[in-house]
């Protein structure tokens, strides 16, 4: 029987440590590290030749690239801004450079994360929608070191389909607003200069969107994965004809507020993803009743809990995640869409 020699594996170590202290690849320390560095790159030829996925050098050195810190902003809608879903809070009054946000920011945490809640018209809903201070809350939250933008709003259905109750998770909008700031760089003094062309394509977070549905699903609450809402200015609603023209152009449900928020939350480079909740038929359907306060609030108070339910499961959910580079994509973009002033 003739013995032959035993093919030698390619990834064995053929760096031997410099200092003969019996180090190996498989303990990095930092006398080790040059060899590793070498052996990664041979493994990686390989790999790369024989079709396969290297791992990264971080991975093989058992160093980790440190996740973003994450904290969740939550801006509350109509009868959806409670504050008892945060544990410990604390309120903070602030200015910025476009004024006072709509009301005290309120931190806490949710099951460990940390969390700031703002009221939308404010706790005592006095602040009609054209008057809701859009770019102090945008700052405000990011100021406040807020990485994600989790919003509830309330919203007529414009489609049989969405029948009053239903969650939307919505994906984008049709803008029907005339009177609000648009953008944070606005040319005021205290404003940061230049001016934003920030792309719009995709309005919203799609991976925050992505935990949403997912939380919304696995607690069976009726959700609908995507849906283009239209901004209306208010304070009134829509006449018949108006809502069946927005039934024309597409729009799926229709409110009061996600214009200009959701455009400021990615200029300030923010993961922004809404829960709309459908209250009513808006006024489309000529055989049912017409939109109104009434059963707009019946509609909330029945199932706020499910907006609450979505909100308590998806934050901590989100922090299970890396969103370094996600992060990191939404900051370059917004940065790359300033156009700044020629310098003379």
């Amino acid at each position: 029987m003739v013995l032959k020699p035993r093919p030698r594996n390619p990834f064995r170590p053929i760096i031997r440590p410099s200092n003969g202290s019996g180090l190996h690849p498989g303990k990095p320390t930092p006398n080790n590290a040059d060899g590793l560095v070498i052996l990664h790159l041979f493994k990686k030829f390989l790999l790369i030749h024989m079709g396969m996925q290297p791992p990264s050098l971080h991975c093989l050195l058992g160093w980790r690239e440190d996740k973003t810190r994450l904290k969740i902003g939550i801006i509350g809608g109509s009868g959806l801004d409670d504050p008892d879903i945060l544990e410990g809070r604390t309120e903070k009054y602030v200015d910025t450079p476009y004024g006072k946000p709509s009301d005290a920011l309120i931190m806490g945490k949710i099951k460990n994360v940390e969390c700031v809640l703002l009221a939308r018209h404010g706790r005592q809903h006095t602040i009609m929608p054209t008057d809701v201070n859009y770019q102090a809350n945008i700052w405000a939250l990011r100021e406040e070191g807020c990485t994600h933008l989790l919003v509830t709003t309330a919203c007529g259905s414009l489609r049989e389909q969405i029948q009053p109750g239903d969650i939307v998770i919505i994906d984008q909008f049709i803008d029907r607003t005339t009177k609000r700031a648009q953008t944070l760089y606005d040319g005021r003094p205290t404003s940061p200069p230049g001016v934003s062309h920030i792309p719009m394509a995709e309005p919203f977070c799609t991976r925050t969107r992505e935990v949403l549905l997912e939380v919304a699903r696995g607690l069976g609450v009726k959700c609908h994965p995507q849906g283009t809402v239209l901004t209306i200015e208010g304070p009134r609603f829509s006449s018949r004809a108006e809502s069946l023209m927005f039934r024309q152009w597409g729009a799926d449900v229709i409110n009061m507020t996600s214009v200009p928020e959701v455009v400021l939350a990615k200029e300030a480079g923010l993961c922004y993803a809404s829960i709309a909740m459908a209250t009513d038929y808006d006024c489309w359907k000529e055989h049912e009743e017409a939109v109104c306060v009434d059963n707009v609030l019946k509609t909330m108070k029945e199932n706020a809990n499910k907006a609450s339910s979505i909100l308590l499961t998806a934050i901590p959910l989100i922090c299970t995640q890396d969103w370094t580079h996600t992060i990191k994509a939404l900051k370059t973009t917004a940065q790359s869409s300033i156009m700044l002033p020629k310098q003379h």
